[in-house]
C-alpha cells in the first residue's frame, strides 16, 4: 500500500469521478484508475461502486477512505513538524471552537499566532460541543473547547472557565443585561432550540425539569446563526452563551439579559487526547488560545465568565 494509492483513493471518494481526481492530483486517468484497482486487489474488496452518477464508495470504501484521509493527514503534520528553522515550532494544528466563541477567539487567535508562531499551520473547525467531542474520539482535532467534559483515561480536559447561560429575545422586548431575567419568564415564551442531544439543549431541559415548568417549541436547529436568525424574525425566545450574541445586542438585532431562578452555568474545557503524544506546536496553540480566553474575561468581553481559580463577584 503507496502513500499515491492512499491519495488517488481520497481524491476519487471526494471528487466522485476518475477524470475529476484525475485533474486534481495532475495525473492522466489510467493511473489513477490503476492506483485504485491495485489497491482493491491488495485488500481484496471493491471500494467503489462505478454508476452513472460517478464513483461512490462502497462500505469498505468508506471504511478505507476514512483511515486514509487520517493517515495522510498524519504524513502532512509530520512533514511541518521536522522541517522548521531551528529554534521555530511548526506543523499542522487543527483546533476545535464552539460556535458561541468564534467572534472573541477566532480572529485574535490567528492573529497572535501570525505574529508569534509563523510556523503553524492552524486549522479551525466549528460546531458545537457535542461534534467537537465527537470529532477529537475520531482523530480529527488535535484539541478543543468544549462544554462540560470531564477528564477520562483517554480524554484530558483542563477547566477553562465558567460562564451562565442568557435569554435572548426581539430587540424590542427590551431584555437588559442589569435585569436578570426569571427561567419561567423566557419559558413563558416559544422558544427556538438547540436539537435534542446537544449539551446546550440538556441544560435547558433539565433546568426546565428542576424548576416545573414546561416549554414550547417553536424550531429546533443545529445552527446558533440560525437560531438567532429565527429570534430576530420573531419566532420565539431563545437561550445561549452571551458571546454567541454580543455582536447582535450592539447592533440592535436583539436583547439579552443573563437568566436567573435558576441560573444556568457551564464549565468549558479544553480537551485534548491523553494516549496521543503532544507536538510543540499543538501546545503552543493550546498556550496562545489560554492566553485569548484570560484575555476575553479581563476586559469583560465574555460576559458573565469567571476563570477557574477566580473567585465569584
Amino acid at each position: 500500500m503507496e502513500v499515491k494509492q492512499l491519495r488517488a483513493l481520497v481524491t476519487v471518494a471526494e471528487a466522485g469521478s476518475v477524470t475529476r481526481a484525475a485533474d486534481l492530483l495532475h495525473l492522466v486517468q489510467p493511473a489513477v484508475t490503476r492506483q485504485i484497482r491495485t489497491l482493491e486487489h491488495e485488500l481484496g474488496v471493491e471500494l467503489f461502486e462505478r454508476t452513472r452518477q460517478g464513483m461512490r464508495p462502497t462500505a469498505a470504501g468508506r471504511t478505507v477512505v476514512e483511515r486514509a484521509r487520517r493517515a495522510l493527514a498524519e504524513l502532512d503534520r509530520a512533514r511541518a513538524e521536522v522541517r522548521p528553522a531551528p529554534g521555530e515550532v511548526a506543523g499542522i494544528v487543527t483546533l476545535g471552537l464552539l460556535e458561541s466563541t468564534l467572534d472573541l477567539l477566532a480572529e485574535p487567535l490567528v492573529a497572535a499566532l501570525a505574529r508569534d508562531r509563523p510556523g503553524i499551520e492552524l486549522r479551525l473547525l466549528t460546531g458545537y460541543s457535542g461534534y467537537l467531542r465527537q470529532w477529537l474520539d475520531d482523530g480529527d482535532l488535535d484539541l478543543t473547547l468544549a462544554y462540560n467534559l470531564e477528564s477520562t483515561p483517554s480524554l484530558n480536559a483542563r477547566p477553562v472557565l465558567e460562564d451562565g447561560l442568557w435569554a435572548a429575545a426581539p430587540a424590542p422586548v427590551g431584555l437588559s443585561p442589569g435585569r436578570p431575567v426569571p427561567f419561567a419568564e423566557v419559558c413563558a415564551h416559544p422558544l427556538v432550540m438547540p436539537a435534542p442531544g446537544h449539551s446546550l439543549r440538556v441544560l435547558i431541559d433539565a433546568a426546565a425539569r428542576h424548576a416545573g415548568v414546561q416549554t414550547e417549541i417553536a424550531a429546533q436547529t443545529n445552527s446558533m446563526d440560525l437560531q438567532k436568525r429565527l429570534v430576530v424574525a420573531g419566532h420565539g425566545w431563545t437561550i445561549l452563551p452571551a458571546p454567541g450574541f454580543s455582536a447582535d445586542v450592539e447592533a440592535g438585532a436583539l436583547s439579552a439579559a443573563p437568566l436567573c431562578d435558576p441560573a444556568i452555568d457551564r464549565s468549558l474545557v479544553l480537551a485534548a487526547p491523553r494516549a496521543r503524544r503532544t507536538p510543540p506546536a499543538v501546545d503552543a496553540v493550546a498556550r496562545a488560545l489560554l492566553a485569548q480566553v484570560e484575555t476575553a474575561v479581563k476586559e469583560n468581553r465574555w460576559p458573565a465568565a469567571r476563570l477557574r481559580g477566580t473567585p465569584a463577584a
